[in-house]
C-alpha cells in the first residue's frame, strides 16, 4: 500500500525552523499499530493522520514515536496547511474532530489560525525535596514558581515551572532523570517559561519525556496553558510568544476564555509516498 505523506515545519516561515510534523492523508483508518509504526519510523515529535468525513471536515489523530496523544497543536496546523495549500485549495476553514473535541483552523494570508481548548492551571504545592530534584534534573537553579495544568501539554498533565528571565529558560539542560522526576508528581511533561524580552511577551521550552518527546521544538498544546497563564499575569489578551528550542519558533496567541487562538505560518519541507 502506498500513502501520501508530507513533512511540514509548523510555526516557521521557511524550512529548517519551527516544529516538523508528519502529515498522512487517509481514505479510511489504518490499524492503530500501523499508524504507531509509521510515527515511530518518522521519528518526529508527532505524525498526524486524517480521514475525510464531510466537505471541509475530517477526523484527526496524532501519534508521537511511542504513543497516541490527546492534543497536538503544531501537527493540527500542519494538517490544515496541507489541506489549504495542496489537497483542497478552495477551503477557507477546516473542522477536525479529535480526542479533544472539534478543532477549527481558519485560513489566513499571514499564517493560519487555530482554536484550541484553553487549559487552566493552578499553583502546585511540591512535595518535600521535589524542587531540588527538579533543579538537578534540569541542571539549573530551581524555578521561582511551580504550577500544574491537567491538560497542559499534548492533552496530558503538565508541570509549569516559572523562572524570572528568558536567559534562565535558554540555559536549562534536561538530564536523563527528568522523566522519573516528573513521574513523582504524575506529570508527563514540563513547561519551562519566563517573561520575554522585546518583542516577546513570554518565552518557553517544552519537555515531554513521558510521552517519548525529549524536547519539542514548538508546541501548540503547551500554549493552551501558557496563554491564559501569561494573559492573566500581563493583563493582555493577545501576545507574542517565542519557544526557545534549538530550531525556535514564533506564535501569536490570544486568550479567548474557554479557547486559545494560535496563529503561525507553515513551510513545506517534503512531499512523497510511503510504502507499508
Amino acid at each position: 500500500m502506498k500513502l501520501k505523506m508530507w513533512q511540514v515545519d509548523a510555526f516557521a516561515a521557511k524550512p529548517f525552523e519551527g516544529n516538523p510534523a508528519g502529515v498522512v492523508a487517509l481514505e479510511r483508518w489504518l490499524d492503530d499499530g500501523v499508524m504507531q509504526a509509521i510515527a515511530a519510523e518518522n521519528n518526529l515529535a508527532e505524525t498526524a493522520f486524517f480521514v475525510p468525513t464531510a466537505p471541509g471536515a475530517y477526523d484527526l489523530r496524532w501519534f508521537t514515536p511511542t504513543v497516541e496523544v490527546d492534543l497536538c497543536g503544531h501537527a493540527t496546523l500542519a494538517s490544515a496547511f496541507i489541506l489549504f495549500r495542496v489537497l483542497d485549495t478552495s477551503l477557507e476553514k477546516v473542522r477536525f474532530t479529535t480526542r479533544s473535541g472539534e478543532l477549527i483552523v481558519q485560513r489566513g494570508a499571514d499564517g493560519d489560525t487555530m482554536a484550541l481548548p484553553a487549559a487552566p492551571s493552578a499553583p502546585f504545592a511540591a512535595p518535600d525535596g521535589f524542587a531540588a530534584a527538579l533543579a538537578a534534573a534540569l541542571n539549573s537553579p530551581a524555578p521561582a514558581e511551580l504550577h500544574v495544568s491537567e491538560k497542559g501539554g499534548a492533552g496530558a498533565r503538565a508541570l509549569i515551572a516559572v523562572w524570572n528571565t528568558a536567559d534562565a529558560i535558554a540555559a536549562v539542560k534536561p538530564q536523563a532523570g527528568l522523566k522519573d522526576t516528573l513521574l513523582q508528581v504524575k506529570a508527563g511533561s514540563l513547561l519551562a517559561t519566563a517573561p520575554g524580552d522585546e518583542p516577546y511577551d513570554f518565552v518557553s521550552r517544552f519537555f515531554a519525556p513521558g510521552l517519548g518527546v525529549p524536547e519539542d521544538p514548538v508546541t501548540g498544546s503547551a500554549h493552551c496553558a501558557l496563554t491564559p497563564f501569561w494573559a492573566k499575569r500581563l493583563s493582555k489578551k493577545t501576545m507574542r510568544a517565542r519557544q526557545l528550542s534549538t530550531r525556535g519558533g514564533d506564535l501569536r496567541v490570544t486568550d479567548a476564555g474557554d479557547e486559545v487562538f494560535l496563529q503561525g505560518p507553515c513551510a513545506l519541507y517534503f512531499e512523497g509516498e510511503i510504502n507499508i
